[in-house]
C-alpha cells in the first residue's frame, strides 16, 4: 500500500512528470524519455513521495493521442524509473490499456482524470490490476470542459459524484483502501466561481472518508487571482497556497510541478501546526 492512502503530516507531495509536448506548464520539456527520466530523478533527489507520469496533455483544448503514442511515451519511462527509485509511479491516463502496461511496466497508481469513465472496461481492469486508483470529478471532457461549466452548488455536486464513483469502483471489484479522490480543480470549473469554493471546502470531500489528492498546481485560477502571473511558470506563489490550504483541510497528497518548494512550504507549515497544538 502507498503510504499516502491515509492523511500524513504534512501531505505527500506526487511530482508531475509530463510526457507529453503540450501540457499546459511543462509541455515539450520533458517529451523525449531521456529527458523525462532526468526529470523524474530530479523530482525524487527534492523530495517527491510519487511520481506521476503522464502521456496525454488534459489541458483545456487539448486533443487526445492514440494508444500506441501514449503506450511509447509512457511505458519506457515507468520501467526506467521503476528500476531506480522505490517511490511509487502514478500512471496518468484514462485508457485501461495504457493503464495494464504501466502497472506491468511497475506503476503501482492508476490516475484517471474520467474516474474510471473512459472506456467500458476501466472499472474491470482497475479491479483485475489490483492497483491503486484516483478518481478524479471533471465536468466534460478536456477538449471542451471550459467552454460553459455550469453548478448549482459546485462542492456539493463534485462530492455526490466522487462519492457514486467510489461506490461504483468498489461494486466492480477495487478494495476501498485502494481508492483515492481528486475534486478536480480547474477541471469543467470556473476559474474562480467554481474553482475557489471547491477549495475553501475542501474538508467536505475529505469527509468522504477517501484519501484526497489535490492537484492546483500553476492552474489558471491563481492568474485570474494575479493577473500579473500570465505565464504558468509565474504561478509559485499561488501554487505554494494552493498546497498549504489543501494540508490544512486535511488532504493526504498534493500534486505539484514544484516540488523542492513545495516540500519546504509543507514543513515550515507543519512545524507550525505543530508547535501551536503543543
Amino acid at each position: 500500500m502507498v503510504r499516502g492512502m491515509q492523511p500524513t503530516r504534512p501531505p505527500l507531495v506526487m511530482g508531475i512528470v509530463n510526457v507529453t509536448p503540450d501540457s499546459f506548464s511543462d509541455g515539450g520539456r520533458f517529451l523525449g524519455r531521456e529527458a523525462a527520466l532526468a526529470h523524474g530523478r530530479r523530482l525524487v533527489a527534492e523530495g517527491a513521495d510519487i511520481l506521476d507520469v503522464g502521456g496525454e496533455s488534459t489541458r483545456p483544448g487539448s486533443e487526445p493521442v492514440s494508444e500506441a503514442e501514449e503506450l511509447a511515451r509512457v511505458v519506457p519511462v515507468i520501467e526506467a524509473l521503476a528500476a531506480e527509485t522505490d517511490r511509487p509511479i502514478s500512471i496518468d491516463t484514462a485508457k485501461p490499456a495504457v493503464a495494464r502496461a504501466a502497472v506491468a511496466a511497475g506503476a503501482r497508481i492508476w490516475n484517471d482524470v474520467t474516474a474510471l469513465r473512459g472506456a467500458p472496461d476501466s472499472l474491470e481492469v482497475a479491479a483485475e490490476l489490483g492497483c491503486e486508483v484516483v478518481l478524479m470529478h471533471m465536468q466534460g471532457e478536456p477538449r471542451t470542459m471550459q467552454a460553459e461549466p455550469r453548478y448549482d452548488d459546485v462542492v456539493r455536486e463534485v462530492a455526490d459524484f466522487l462519492a457514486a464513483r467510489a461506490e461504483a469502483t468498489m461494486a466492480a471489484g477495487v478494495g476501498r483502501e485502494k481508492i483515492w479522490l481528486d475534486p478536480g480543480v480547474g477541471f469543467g470549473k470556473h476559474m474562480t466561481r467554481h474553482n475557489l469554493p471547491l477549495m475553501g471546502r475542501l474538508s467536505e470531500i475529505v469527509a468522504l472518508g477517501f484519501p484526497v489528492l489535490l492537484g492546483a498546481s500553476r492552474k489558471s485560477f491563481i492568474s485570474a487571482l494575479d493577473p500579473a502571473a500570465r505565464g504558468s511558470d509565474e504561478r509559485l506563489g499561488g501554487s505554494l497556497a494552493a498546497a498549504i490550504a489543501g494540508a490544512a483541510s486535511g488532504v493526504a497528497a498534493v500534486r505539484v510541478h514544484d516540488v523542492r518548494e513545495t516540500v519546504q512550504a509543507l514543513k515550515v507549515w507543519d512545524a507550525i501546526a505543530q508547535a501551536g497544538a503543543a
